[in-house]
């Protein structure tokens, strides 16, 4: 039985945390009650412990902090999703518990764990129970008790983890939404997959595929009784296909990637896409991705097999063909990957602003943002994709506009990176960040600037034209998948088989609001003759205000229309 935890066993409980946590990227998604088309929990929680992962792959550790350290740095700038930022905070506690200690025992390292939940509770405004906050509170207080009654270091963890399960199972009682859904919290649970796994891996019940036993070691005997292999679908199917059409929208080939497998990440640029997905048919994929453009380079490898192997102690079988491109996307090993520069300030005062689409992007930059991060809905930017704005604008104060709730902690966390002074405008949705930048005056000190543009985003309502990406019986709707949904300041209004019938009852809600201004952004899904039909219909009811229509290019959002 482990009493300690050195560089290496601390690098092992990582991957495996990693390794397990990828398997259950869908279920955790499956979670997400909220019907519409989102950066679940399960994505952004395991897009950001790979970064740790990636980073960890590299190089070896001589002591416990200079690894957690290391974990804790890469989850912060890879952090995604308000799930993914809680996530790196658990592990910078952690990490700053740890500072200085060759090996953390069970006193050290549970106390790391509780500095863990303290830092994430500092950094959430509003922390709310019957989340991952929660879980991880009880669960990390459970282990401290046993350390304190004499209990070793996996007996510890098996009291934090035995409490966690109560703890994850409470949450249904703790949000009204999550219990008329009948299931537990997403980030709670992805959690609790993290810990199970980093106690499977002191046991040595789990190992990760870039372990494998030293020849001069006695093999353990694994067996089906004592050794967890996680479902999953077969076949890990990365490749590259080269776009025929520049500015394609990949949101079907999305939807039908999803629907015959699990772990789906699509990154894309002008002029090719890398899909990377869990399936068992991988020639489905294939083809359908082939509609797109054509097929540059592939690998497909069998992930049962390489358990299988990782099992008998056999190092598993792999490819590395699409390592290049891989970085070259991701930047690694390239040069825009590099640590850049930050710009010298030119001007007092710069805007970064979140968005996806061109038009978007177009209106943006004439109003005067100097740099655009794609993303949004669906495909939330890490921490260090801002960061890298951020220092690349020549300013010496950046406002920051992330246009979407789940992107603001995210965008928080540039703060202490960069020596420029960073503001986050807490703006949920585009509209907002319009607006907050229609009233940026760059000739107003900054205490007046953040008052108007705060007062200018809570004028803003914001209403939304999307579909359900799963069946869900939601605040009293019945929905079902491929229905139109209307949300209003993140409500849902209602669901619905045809838009005309839609607009009529999102129109009458606008009514409270005695609008002035209406603009509406139809997205990439939306010939410009298509908008006009819902215009007329927001025109017809409120003649006097003054109602517009621009091209937005967004996806997945049919329409996007601010309310003022």
């Amino acid at each position: 039985m482990r009493e300690f935890i050195d560089a290496a066993a601390f690098k092992e409980m990582i991957l495996c945390a990693d390794t397990a946590l990828q398997a259950r990227i869908q279920a955790i998604n499956d979670l997400n009650v909220f019907p519409v088309p989102d950066g679940d929990t399960g994505t952004n929680m395991g897009l950001t412990i790979q970064n740790a992962a990636t980073e960890l792959r590299k190089r070896d550790f001589d002591t416990v902090a200079a690894a957690a350290d290391c974990v804790a740095s890469a989850m912060l700038r890879g952090a995604r999703g308000n799930s993914g930022v809680i996530l790196s905070l658990l592990f910078r506690g952690i990490s700053k518990r740890l500072k200085g200690l060759d090996t953390a025992g069970p006193a050290e390292f549970t106390a790391a764990m509780n500095d863990g939940v303290e830092a994430a509770y500092k950094a959430v405004m509003k922390p709310a129970e019957g989340t991952i906050l929660t879980v991880s509170r009880l669960a990390s207080a459970a282990a401290a008790k046993a350390v304190k009654g004499g209990a070793v270091l996996e007996d510890a963890l098996c009291s934090a983890i035995e409490a966690g399960d109560l703890a994850l199972e409470d949450t249904v009682n703790q949000n009204p939404v999550l219990k008329k859904a009948g299931v537990v919290d997403a980030g709670g649970m992805g959690y609790m997959v993290i810990l199970k796994a980093i106690l499977s891996s002191l046991r040595g019940e789990l190992i990760s595929l870039q372990q494998t036993p030293a020849p001069e070691q006695k093999k353990p005997v694994f067996t089906a009784e004592n050794v967890f292999v996680p479902e999953i679908n077969i076949y890990d199917t990365v490749y590259v296909v080269r776009k025929r059409d520049p500015n394609v929208n990949l949101t079907p080939l999305r939807l039908y990637l999803d629907s015959i497998g699990d772990s789906l990440v699509i990154n894309e640029d002008s002029e090719i896409f890398k899909v990377h997905v869990h399936t068992d048919i991988p020639g489905d994929a294939l083809r359908e991705s082939l509609k797109y453009g054509d097929l540059d380079i592939a690998k497909i490898e069998n992930m049962r097999l390489q358990a299988l192997d990782m099992i008998g102690g056999v190092k598993p079988k792999s490819t590395d063909d699409l390592e290049d491109v891989e970085k070259e996307l991701e930047g690694e090993g390239c040069e825009a990957a590099a640590e850049p520069e930050e710009a010298e300030p030119e001007k007092e005062y710069g805007v970064v602003t979140v968005c996806a689409g061109e038009g978007l992007e177009t209106l943006f930059r004439d109003l005067g943002v100097d740099q655009v991060v794609t993303g949004g809905q669906t495909m939330n930017p890490s921490t260090d994709d801002i960061l890298r704005a951020v220092k690349a604008t020549p300013a010496s104060t950046v406002f920051v506009f992330p246009n979407n709730k789940n992107i603001i902690m995210a965008a928080e966390q540039c703060a202490p990176l960069t020596e420029k002074h960073v503001i986050v405008m807490p703006t949920k949705t585009v509209p907002q960040g319009i607006s907050a930048m229609l009233n940026f005056n760059p000739d107003e000190p900054e205490e007046s600037l953040v008052g108007a543009m705060g007062e200018a985003i809570g004028k803003v309502h914001t209403a939304m034209v999307t579909y359900a990406a799963r069946d869900s019986d939601f605040g009293g709707h019945a929905i079902r998948a491929g229905e139109y949904l209307a949300l209003l300041d993140g409500a849902l209004v209602g669901s619905y088989t045809n838009l005309k019938t839609l607009f009529k009852e999102l129109t009458w809600a606008f009514d409270d609001f005695h609008p002035e201004f209406i603009t509406v952004y139809y997205g990439a899904d939306v010939t410009e003759d298509d908008a006009q039909a819902p215009v007329e219909t927001i025109r017809g009811t409120f003649p006097d205000a003054d109602v517009s229509l621009v091209a937005g290019g967004q996806p997945v959002y049919y329409y996007m229309i601010s309310v003022e």
